[in-house]
């Protein structure tokens, strides 16, 4: 295990001596961001509390640098290691800038002074996170999003070799979601910083992330790398969905689709039809759809969402009995909708020639 920067060995962790997941079992590299998914209640904020001594371990060993943290004094961790938790944070009477000052006191005397040179790594910490113009603000009175920015900020200037996040992007809008992954991001590959967070946020889950670890029952039920992670069929059942869809290729979700007789039939492709399918189900309106190849942007949607999808293998050849099929049913729905240009669509229409010409 001397490769990883951080791992635990057999981890058990719980309350009152009552264990929740047993035999915990995750590793990573300096510079590599792991992220804990699973379903609300499943124990990802239990296992980042005894990773920071928050709460102690029930068995097993967490290693950092070489030595179990149960060995390591909490200055010295606190010099490792940084933690943004969802916790609200409430100072009394303390500006931003302040409460981002305070990542420095590991490194202070008894008294708590700040250097020169500390107060210029606030300001790169508040730079960074761009929240420079909050400096004099009253951290009370800022938002969710700016305070989550601000506890990073405090969190960046402490310079740890791993940081700790749960649920990070829970109060930031789709905007600033983005900028933080980012600077998580950037900060992990240029400064060599190890990340460990949980998200509930899934397709940012398998962008951002070098490991997953996915928490559920009582263990960690897979660990490994996103494409080893979000296999087909394997998000639902981690989560238990009952209703609806989720598709692990593309990060989409889906209501559940329209039961019933289809009243409409939608000549689709090259992703001009996802947003009619998604109307449609809307509205409550059962619908068939095609021709449509399996690699096409259109076909997760309208897999989860139509009554029947006519499809061919990726880059197959359309034959006469998929056109025949998409025939009988033109022939028995009310309407007909086509989302693709004809005359743009070029060769990617000719195979639909026939399906056009009962359209008009």
């Amino acid at each position: 295990m001397e490769e990883y920067y951080f791992y635990t060995e057999g981890l058990t962790v719980g309350y009152h001596g009552v264990p929740l997941i047993k035999n915990i079992k995750i590793s990573l590299k300096k510079g590599e961001i792991l992220t804990l998914i699973g379903p609300n209640g499943a124990g990802k904020t239990t296992i980042l509390r005894s990773i920071i001594k928050q709460l102690k371990p029930l068995g097993g060993v967490v290693v950092l640098d070489g030595k179990e943290t149960e060995q390591i004094s909490r200055k010295e961790l606190s010099r490792k290691l940084s933690v943004v938790l969802t916790e609200r944070v409430r100072p009394e009477m303390m500006t931003c800038k302040e409460v981002v000052a305070t990542g420095r006191y590991p490194y202070t005397g008894k008294f708590g002074v700040l250097s020169k040179e500390d107060w210029k790594l606030v300001d790169e910490a508040m730079e960074l996170v761009h929240i420079h113009e909050l400096a004099d603000r009253d951290f009370s009175k800022t938002s969710d999003g700016q305070k989550q920015r601000v506890m990073l900020a405090r969190a960046i200037c402490q310079q740890p070799d791993i940081i700790i996040l749960d649920e990070p992007t829970s109060f930031l809008d789709i905007r600033y979601k983005l900028e933080f992954l980012s600077i998580i991001q950037n900060m992990s590959r240029e400064r060599n910083l190890s990340v460990i967070m949980s998200l509930h946020e899934l397709d940012l889950a398998g962008r951002i992330s070098d490991k997953i670890a996915c928490v559920r029952g009582d263990k960690v039920d897979r660990f490994g790398t996103p494409e080893e992670i979000f296999t087909q069929g394997y998000i639902p059942q981690l989560y238990q969905m009952t209703t609806g869809s989720y598709d692990e290729r593309t990060g989409d979700l889906e209501l559940p689709k329209t039961e019933g007789e289809p009243k409409v039939f939608v000549i689709a492709g090259n992703g001009t039809g996802t947003a009619v399918f998604r109307k449609l189900q809307r509205k409550r309106v059962p619908f068939v759809t095609g021709i449509l190849w399996e690699n096409d942007l259109d076909y997760p949607a309208a897999k989860a969402l139509a009554t029947e999808v006519i499809s061919v293998k990726p880059f197959g050849r359309i034959e006469e009995k998929e056109i025949q099929k998409a025939k009988e049913w033109i022939k028995k729905c009310d309407k007909v909708i086509c989302t693709l240009d004809v005359e743009k669509s070029g060769e990617f229409a000719k195979p639909l020639s026939g399906l056009f010409e009962m359209c008009k």
